[in-house]
Formats: structure tokens, C-alpha cells, sequence
């Protein structure tokens, strides 16, 4: 159930990469947050672990509003000036008691991809690529 292109999954794997998660709360404000991730290859999602998770108010949001959007990029040269990254929309869903790598919460914030931007991760795709992957 692959919803990524083999450069999206390589470059959303590769070591030392943060994203920002944007949620929404109930009254409809935005809220921002860094986070880690991994694709979960046996779900076609992406899944977002933490301390304390279930804690968070970005956890709390999906209550209310299941919409997420979650950047992953970076900056890969200064000269020339080269920027990568996705942006990955969807629907979210908050778990609990979920098996979870040792030390963190059991709680998962799991993203089903719905529409997946990229910039400079695909070396055959010059620009800003899109495109629908579910939903």
C-alpha cells in the first residue's frame, strides 16, 4: 500500500530529518509543532510518536479536527541555493495504547496521506511536483 514514490520514502527515512505538524484546534486556531516521523509501511501512513504524546495539544486538536499537514524539508546546498522537502496533507487519527519504539508514549498521531507536495527530492522532477494519493 505504497502511497510514496521511492524518492519520497528514501528522503522521509533519511536520518535526522524534523517536520512540523500543523493542526487545528476546536475554536479554529492553528498550531505548528516539530516532530518526528516514520512511514509505516503496513498502513501506507505516516505515523508521529512522542513523550507524552497523548499529553499534547496537537494530539488533543485531532478531537475536534482530524485535518493535518506535515512538512519534512531542508535546505541541501547554500551555493547553489537548493531547498527539498514534502508537504504531506491528510486526515489523522489519534491512537492510544499503541506498540511504540522503547521510551516514548503509546500514543500515535497516524496520517493518511491525501495529497502529497514535493520539491527537490525527486531529481527527475524539477520544481514543485503534486498529487492525490487517497482520500
Amino acid at each position: 500500500m505504497t502511497r510514496f514514490t521511492e524518492f519520497e520514502l528514501e528522503y522521509l527515512a533519511s536520518p535526522g530529518r524534523l517536520g512540523r505538524l500543523a493542526t487545528v484546534d476546536a475554536d479554529g486556531a492553528p498550531q505548528n509543532s516539530p516532530v518526528g516521523h516514520r512511514y509505516n509501511p503496513d498502513t501506507g501512513t505516516i505515523d508521529i510518536y512522542g513523550h507524552q504524546m497523548g499529553a499534547s495539544r496537537k494530539f488533543r486538536n485531532l478531537a475536534t479536527n482530524d485535518r493535518v499537514a506535515l512538512v519534512v524539508d531542508d535546505l541541501a546546498s547554500m551555493q547553489p541555493w537548493t531547498v527539498r522537502g514534502m508537504e504531506i496533507r491528510g486526515r489523522a487519527e489519534a491512537l492510544t495504547d499503541q506498540p511504540v519504539p522503547a521510551g516514548l508514549s503509546a500514543e500515535v498521531i497516524r496520517i493518511h496521506p491525501e495529497l502529497v507536495f514535493t520539491w527537490g527530492v525527486d531529481p527527475g522532477a524539477p520544481g514543485m511536483q503534486s498529487r492525490r494519493v487517497g482520500g
